[in-house]
C-alpha cells in the first residue's frame, strides 16, 4: 500500500498538495501517496470519460477526469477520483476553483494494490457525500463493472456485469454504457 506521512490538518495537507508534482489522498490526518496508474487503467478512464461525455453533452452534467479533487468534509477526506459527474450548479470547496463537494456519481478503476479499499473504506467515506446517486467499481484485469445505487431510503443497492454486451444503466444522469465500450482495446490478461 502506498506510504503514509505523519498527521497533518486538511489546511496543510492542501498546502503541500497544491504544490506537489504528485497526487496524494487526505484521510483523517494523513497524507496518502496514491499508486501510479497502467495502460489498462488509463484505457478504461478515456474509454468510459468518453461515453459519458458524449451523453452528457445536452444536460446540466459534467464529467470530470481524475486531476479534479474532490472533498467529503464529514469523513474527513480529499481524494481523485478516476471519474466523476456533477448536474446542475457545481459546488467548489474555496476560490481556488480545485476541490468539488457535489457528485452525483463517482467511478474508480481498481488494481490490486486498491480494490479493497476502492470497495471498502473509500466507499464508506463516499456514502457520506449527499448528492451521490450511483458509484461504479470497474477490474481492469477481468471484465467486472461493480454498481453501487442510493436507495430513497438510504440503502446501497448492487449490481454486477460480467458480460461485455450487458448496458449499465446509471439512472442517476439518464446514461448508459455498454461494458465492452468500457473495456474497448483494453488488453485484459
Amino acid at each position: 500500500m502506498p506510504s503514509v506521512a505523519t498527521r497533518v490538518t486538511p489546511e496543510e495537507y492542501l498546502e503541500r498538495e497544491r504544490k506537489a508534482d504528485w497526487k496524494s489522498e487526505y484521510r483523517c490526518g494523513e497524507i496518502v501517496s496514491m499508486d501510479h496508474s497502467t495502460i489498462s487503467h488509463s484505457l478504461i478512464v478515456t474509454n468510459v470519460l468518453c461515453a459519458i461525455a458524449a451523453q452528457l453533452t445536452n444536460s446540466p452534467c459534467e464529467v470530470f477526469a481524475s486531476n479534479l479533487r474532490l472533498s467529503v468534509p464529514t469523513a474527513n477526506f480529499f481524494t481523485y477520483p478516476d471519474l466523476m459527474v456533477t448536474c446542475g450548479e457545481l459546488q467548489i470547496a474555496d476560490e481556488h476553483d480545485d476541490i468539488v463537494l457535489n457528485p452525483i456519481v463517482l467511478i474508480e478503476v481498481l488494481s490490486k494494490s486498491t480494490q479493497d479499499y476502492d470497495r471498502g473504506e473509500k466507499f464508506a467515506s463516499y456514502r457520506n457525500i449527499p448528492t451521490l446517486q450511483e458509484y461504479l467499481t470497474i477490474d481492469q484485469y477481468k471484465v467486472h463493472v461493480e454498481q453501487w445505487s442510493r436507495q430513497p431510503d438510504e440503502q446501497w443497492l448492487s449490481q454486477e456485469f460480467h458480460d461485455p454486451n450487458a448496458m449499465v444503466r446509471l439512472a442517476s444522469v439518464r446514461i448508459e454504457l455498454q461494458v465492452a465500450d468500457i473495456y474497448r482495446r483494453v488488453n485484459l490478461k
